[in-house]
């Protein structure tokens, strides 16, 4: 009967230690895991530059005991994000840096077994908090076939301040060297290219409009129009589109067409009645693909400056030897 009753006395002893044991075990095994994100971290706040940004934490499987934050700068898309210098607070206020840019908070939760981190979406764009005219950010664009009969659209690009209006204008390039003169009338968004344009590139000048004023920003040039046929030429063709003075200095822009697609000899011919003519010679410095437009300009010899007739003559010349028929202009002055 003793040896029951001691037996009975350690049994309470016995159940209470094993009972702290499997409280420590389970304790442990609860401990081996690092936090969880199972909802992102967000932010708000108004994305204007002097404005204030709050971190929300999202929510977190395994009891994070603590929260680390970095607010990160991006792109208008939300790629390409760096760390902001000094931004590790749950709050940020935006600075002029920030403009144009969107943002996103990289939040770190940690507890005794480690530290995860989840990102947030990115904001909106940061707006400026001065009021100007808007500014470009990257160059308008231009759609579509370049051919006789077709239509080119243009993007206005993207742009700061927040236009409120956009308004455009379609020029002709020179092949080369590099001059535009407006297209008259061609202001819409989308233009119909047309026989005029043949050997020209075109580009397009967007100006963007808010309560502030305006900014402009052109284009890169289009391919080189084409005719709606293939040009199949024994010879050159050459078409003066223009010739003006400025002062006794002559500048003419001229058409050329020719199926070899290599450069050409321009000889050019000063006459006036009673007078000695002067020929000039000079070469394209892009060939023409299969037309060109180009402008040249030089100073008439002595004796065919001052009133009276003045007729310049132009001629074309391929690498073979064959030359175009003249293209003629006459003035009197």
């Amino acid at each position: 009967m003793k040896r029951i009753g001691k037996t009975s006395r350690a049994a309470p002893a016995l159940v209470a230690a094993v009972a702290a044991a499997s409280l420590a075990s389970a304790a442990w095994a609860t401990s081996q895991a690092a936090p969880v994100n199972t909802a992102p971290p967000t932010t708000t706040g108004t994305t204007t530059v002097g404005q204030t940004l709050t971190a929300d934490n999202g929510t977190w499987n395994n009891s994070p005991t603590a929260y680390q934050y970095r607010w990160l700068r991006c792109d208008r898309s939300g790629n390409g994000c760096g760390p902001i210098g000094g931004a590790t607070q749950k709050t940020y206020m935006l600075a002029n840096a920030d403009a144009d840019h969107t943002l996103r908070v990289r939040v770190t939760a940690v507890n005794a077994d480690g530290a995860t981190d989840a990102r947030s979406a990115q904001t909106a764009a940061v707006q400026s908090n001065t009021a100007a005219a808007p500014r470009s950010n990257s160059r308008p664009s231009i759609t579509g076939d370049t051919t006789v009969g077709q239509e080119l659209s243009t993007d206005p690009g993207t742009w700061t301040n927040n236009p409120t209006s956009y308004s455009y204008q379609w020029r002709r390039c020179d092949t080369s060297p590099f001059q535009c003169l407006d297209v008259t009338g061609a202001t819409g968004k989308t233009y119909g290219v047309r026989e005029a344009d043949i050997g020209f590139r075109m580009d397009v000048v967007v100006t963007a409009s808010n309560a502030k004023g305006n900014g402009t920003a052109r284009s890169l040039l289009t391919a080189v129009i084409e005719p709606k046929a293939r040009v199949v030429n024994h010879r050159p063709n050459m078409k003066i589109v223009s010739v003006r003075f400025a002062g006794p200095r002559v500048y003419a822009r001229f058409r050329v067409c020719d199926d070899s697609l290599k450069n050409l000899t321009i000889i050019q011919t000063d006459t006036r009645p009673g007078r000695l003519s002067y020929t000039r010679r000079f070469s394209t410095l892009v060939a023409p693909k299969p037309c060109g437009v180009y402008t040249r300009n030089w100073m008439p010899a002595q004796r065919f400056r001052g009133s009276g007739k003045y007729t310049l003559v132009l001629r074309a010349r391929d690498k073979s030897g064959l030359t175009s028929t003249m293209a003629q202009s006459t003035f009197v002055r």
